[in-house]
Parts: structure tokens; C-alpha cells; sequence
């Protein structure tokens, strides 16, 4: 059977009384279209639970409103319906706490704020803990599916192990970049990894569809509603201003920023922070991501598209150059580093940063535009 088969068996025909299975080959997705470039030539890629774990966090946030709980699962007598239910409904409790009404897409967006270390100091320490202590229980919880999906337990994946332990084992595979030794990790092998890539688009809206009908069947949830809250992402409700006033600041200090998309020169009053790769495609409010562009352009031109080949091209120097002012600003130097050695890895700093951090970006946008086929401009 070849990988998009066994994809396709594993969420239309696997027996579930979770919808753990669905997730799994969710995060899974999601997973390989936030890391496209990883593991060219290895034989398989390591995957950290956790990481998995934090798009789980989510994906199942809509479903532990505590006033309103949806069931994900079966239930027997003394259980819950999904083993890690308490942990996620006090991180939303938590979270509630700060915020007052939850939005379904709280989940992506809490995540996305805890990926920063600078973002989550932030954060009251009961919510920062309760963060952790989901992702602890999902973790688990996640061994399930990795152990029955497929025909057989351990079919299609092998029992999860510790980095460290895989390298000794399977010298030949890849990891994700901030990947840790002690890290238990899935393995996926180069094949499934590929058909990831080249399926994306088809493999997301065949999990929803699946976790639709699951939901529906399950819990007497109207299909519709459930969709809503499975595809609601988070728009742009940080403000960014850490970003913007240190951008503001080498604008003041005499540094120039030029536009990545026009070439027009910038003044603090111009531009806005644009998300290279839309937040509408991949939620990242990495540094390297957030870049002074022509506000008008932006806001009228390019909206949630992605450079066109030609664009791009014409955008690399001037991208590198933002990177070079950037690396200029105390804050946004460790930010910057920090940003792109857990999205492309690595243990460059200093002048060479700007330049290869450059051209990971454009093979990176070009990889997801080509798995997403997406519009362009």
C-alpha cells in the first residue's frame, strides 16, 4: 500500500473510539508543512512528541469549553472521554482568567505565544504552568494512536524513542530543528514524509472532514459547527508592538528599511510589520517572519498571498538587508536567532546570519507554495 493509501485507510476506515487517529495525522500534516525543508536525503525524520503535543493544545481547545464540553471520545465509567481533558480545560480555565470569552482558535494562539521565550515571560506563571502540564498529558495521550493506527500495533509507526537513542540506531535519520536528546520522538519514514509534502492540502480537509463526521456521530454535534471550530484561526490580535517599537527605534537611530516588495524607502509613520508567509497559511509570528513593508501594499496588494518566483527574487537582497538591521538592535538579534534556529536550525549568529537565514526563507516560502498551491503575487 502505498503512503497516500495507508493516509487515506488510516482516517476513513481505522477503528477509532478517539479521535486521537485524526489528530495524530493532523499534527503530523501540520508538522511537515511548517518544516517542508527537513530531511532531504535522510532516511526518516524525527518528530518530538511535544511538538506534536502543542498543535493537539489546538486542535481539541474547542472541544474543553467548560461550559459547554464536546465529547472527542467514548466513555466508561470512571474515565474520561479523552485522557488529557482535565490538563487542557485548566490551561483554558487559565487562560480565561486573562482573557474573559475564549475564541475556538485561543489554542493556536497560545501556542504561537509560547514558541517565544521572550513572549511567554509575559504570562502569569499558573497559566504558564498549566501550558505545561497539557502538553505533558498530551504527550501520553498521543503514544495511543502512534501504537494502533494501521492494520497492526505498530504497523505504520515504530514506538516512539528518545532522540538520542534513534541516532544510535538509525544514523541516517533527521530531526526537527529544536529537537532535544532526551526528546521522545516519533519516527517518520522518508516515503510517508514525501506524501506529507505532496498531499498536504488533500490530507487537512480529509482530517476535518473525518473529524466532522466522528464528532457528529459521537456527540450529536452538528457537523457545520464542528467544522467552524476546526478551521477558526487566530487573526492578527497581537499587536506586535515589542516588534514595532524596536523597529521604530533603528528607524530613529538613522537606519534604513527598505520595503521587500516595492524597494520603497520606509519612515516610522509607512510601513507595517507584514507576515511573510501569511498567518492565514501557518499561524508564525517568528522575527524572521514579521518584516517592515510598504503599509499601502500590504494592506491593498499583497494581503495573504505569497511572493510569486519573480517577486521573490527581486525581494532577497532587500530582505537580507532587513535581517542586517535587524541583527543592529539588542532585542531583535537574540529574537532573530533564537526564531531561526527553531525554524531552520543551525548555530550561525553574528554577519553571516543575515545571508543564509535569506536564502533558507526563499526555499522555504517556495517549498510551501508549491505543497499548497497558492495564490501568488
Amino acid at each position: 500500500m502505498n503512503a497516500g493509501s495507508l493516509i487515506a485507510t488510516i482516517l476513513r476506515h481505522d477503528r477509532k473510539v478517539a479521535s486521537y487517529k485524526i489528530a495524530l495525522i493532523r499534527s503530523i500534516n501540520d508538522v511537515v508543512l511548517g518544516f517542508p525543508h527537513v530531511g532531504q536525503g535522510a532516511a526518516a525524520i524525527a518528530i518530538p512528541l511535544r511538538i506534536l503535543a502543542r498543535f493537539w493544545v489546538a486542535y481539541y481547545w474547542p472541544f474543553v469549553d467548560p461550559q459547554q464540553a464536546i465529547l472527542q471520545g467514548q466513555q466508561a465509567r470512571g474515565r474520561e472521554d479523552i485522557s488529557f481533558r482535565p490538563a487542557l480545560t485548566n490551561l483554558r480555565q487559565e487562560w480565561e482568567k486573562l482573557v474573559g470569552v475564549s475564541h475556538p482558535s485561543d489554542g493556536y494562539f497560545l501556542v504561537g505565544e509560547f514558541l517565544s521565550a521572550i513572549h511567554m515571560r509575559a504570562y502569569p506563571g499558573p497559566l504558564v504552568d498549566a501550558f505545561h502540564q497539557a502538553i505533558r498529558a498530551i504527550t501520553v495521550a498521543i503514544q495511543k494512536p502512534i501504537r494502533y493506527a494501521g492494520p497492526d500495533q505498530y504497523g505504520v509507526f515504530a514506538p516512539p524513542r528518545k532522540w538520542d537513542q534513534i541516532q544510535q540506531t538509525e544514523p541516517a535519520a533527521a530531526c526537527l530543528p529544536e529537537t532535544r536528546p532526551e526528546d521522545m520522538c516519533v519516527l517518520v519514514d522518508a516515503e510517508l514524509w514525501t506524501s506529507f509534502c505532496e498531499l498536504s492540502l488533500w490530507i487537512e480537509a480529509l482530517c476535518i472532514h473525518q473529524w466532522c463526521l466522528f464528532t457528529e456521530s459521537l456527540a450529536g454535534v452538528e457537523r457545520g459547527l464542528v467544522y467552524g471550530l476546526l478551521t477558526d484561526r487566530p487573526d492578527n490580535r497581537r499587536p506586535l508592538s515589542w516588534e514595532r517599537n524596536q523597529v521604530d527605534i533603528l528607524i530613529m537611530e538613522g537606519h534604513l528599511f527598505t520595503c521587500p516588495w516595492t524597494g520603497k524607502k520606509l519612515s516610522a509613520t509607512s510601513y507595517d510589520l507584514d507576515h511573510i508567509l501569511p498567518l492565514s497559511v501557518y499561524p508564525i509570528n517568528e522575527i524572521w517572519n514579521l518584516v517592515p513593508a510598504d503599509r499601502q501594499f500590504n494592506q491593498h496588494v499583497k494581503r495573504d498571498r505569497l511572493p510569486g518566483a519573480e517577486r521573490l527574487s527581486a525581494a532577497t537582497p532587500r530582505l537580507q538587508h532587513t535581517y542586517v538591521q535587524y541583527m543592529l538592535s539588542p532585542g531583535l538579534s537574540a529574537a532573530l536567532i533564537q526564531d531561526s534556529r527553531l525554524r531552520f536550525g543551525g548555530q550561525v549568529s553574528g554577519d553571516e546570519l543575515p545571508a543564509l537565514l535569506t536564502h533558507s526563507i526563499t526555499d522555504y516560502l517556495q517549498v510551501i507554495a508549491s505543497a499548497r498551491n497558492l495564490q501568488v503575487f
